[in-house]
């Protein structure tokens, strides 16, 4: 099976939903990609519960670089950074000795890329993930606004810069530590920044698609930025909480002002000092039950019980099969 070692050989693998037609376009030129700089690869496809069959013309006609293609099925559609994490902790429990790829399907993730990536983690000895940075993205312009956006919001929130997306390389001996991090079952590039796994960075250009529309619209950024943030859910957490802390101290320093001119000064005004310290006592209460709140939502989620990729991935996988095998 595709865990088998062999020397000089890669493992790509990618998650798709319903991207039969960008795959077939994109398994050519992945093997020619791979061929040009004598590299050779099995590809592992997590298929993330496609509602499109797989279509006949996607079987592949003998491929020089790529030795085998398997299928592993979904239960359900999960999204893809779980299928990254479903496809990582198969390999691991197949006993995986080699590097893994992991890329999009669609097309946007450039094949050239993965010897970059392989040179790369030469470098660093095979101790270290190594990310494509992307230096240039190619979708329209209100995207790209609200991407700059999210990033910005999720350094002030987190302190970690974004530029890093799935298309990566993972050296064989940090994939047992990784599939044991349960924020991966979240985010796969956020979980190894908490895991505090020994990163370096390739920049890349974003390639466009090779078939069909991206799936990644503003709802599914939403959703993707929000799954990265909650793996930093306590850095969150004590940082508004700091924040909140700013906010008390402010608003007690404004109350005992506003005391102190009502009682000890001729400079008060009938009446405003009620409202004014009225609206500041309000404003510490409600500052106080945000503390409280944000303490016991971290305390719990510390003591709830975690999805853990490599213990919990056997449920929700199906078959896997063979799509094509070059053989000797």
């Amino acid at each position: 099976m595709i865990g088998e070692t062999q020397d000089n050989t890669l493992i790509i693998l990618m998650p798709v939903y319903n991207d039969w037609a960008a795959l077939a376009l994109l398994l050519p030129a992945l093997d020619r990609a791979l061929s040009a700089k004598s590299l050779e690869a099995d590809v592992l496809v997590v298929d993330d519960g496609s509602t499109e069959p797989q279509p006949e013309d996607i079987r592949p006609a003998v491929f020089a670089a790529i030795k085998a293609i398997d299928i592993l099925s979904l239960r359900r559609n999960l999204g893809h950074q779980r299928a990254i994490a479903i496809g990582l902790s198969y390999l691991e429990a197949n006993g995986s000795s080699r590097p893994i790829v992991i890329m999009d399907s669609d097309g946007e993730d450039d094949p050239r890329d993965i010897a970059r990536l392989v040179e790369e983690s030469k470098v660093h000895r095979g101790e270290t993930i190594v990310f494509a940075a992307r230096t240039r993205r190619s979708e329209k312009l209100i995207f790209r606004f609200l991407y700059q956006m999210y990033r910005l919001l999720h350094f002030l929130l987190t302190g970690i810069h974004v530029c890093v997306g799935n298309f990566s390389l993972v050296p064989s001996g940090l994939l047992k530590r990784l599939v044991a991090v349960s924020e991966l079952w979240n985010h796969y590039a956020a979980a190894v920044y908490k895991a505090r796994l020994p990163v370096a960075l390739v920049p890349v250009h974003r390639g466009r698609r090779l078939q069909g529309s991206s799936q990644m619209n503003i709802v599914n950024l939403v959703v993707h930025g929000l799954s990265a943030m909650a793996v930093f859910g306590d850095r969150i957490g004590v940082r508004l909480l700091i924040v909140v802390g700013v906010g008390m101290v402010a608003a007690g320093g404004a109350l005992i002002a506003v005391l102190a001119i009502r009682f000890f000064t001729s400079l008060a005004i009938p009446g405003w000092a009620t409202y004014a310290a009225g609206l500041l006592l309000v404003m510490l209460i409600q500052m106080l039950m945000i503390v409280l709140v944000f303490a016991f939502v971290i305390l719990a989620a510390r003591d709830s019980a975690s999805v853990i990729p490599s213990r919990d991935f056997v449920h929700v996988t199906g078959a896997i099969r063979r799509l094509y095998d070059r053989g000797c």
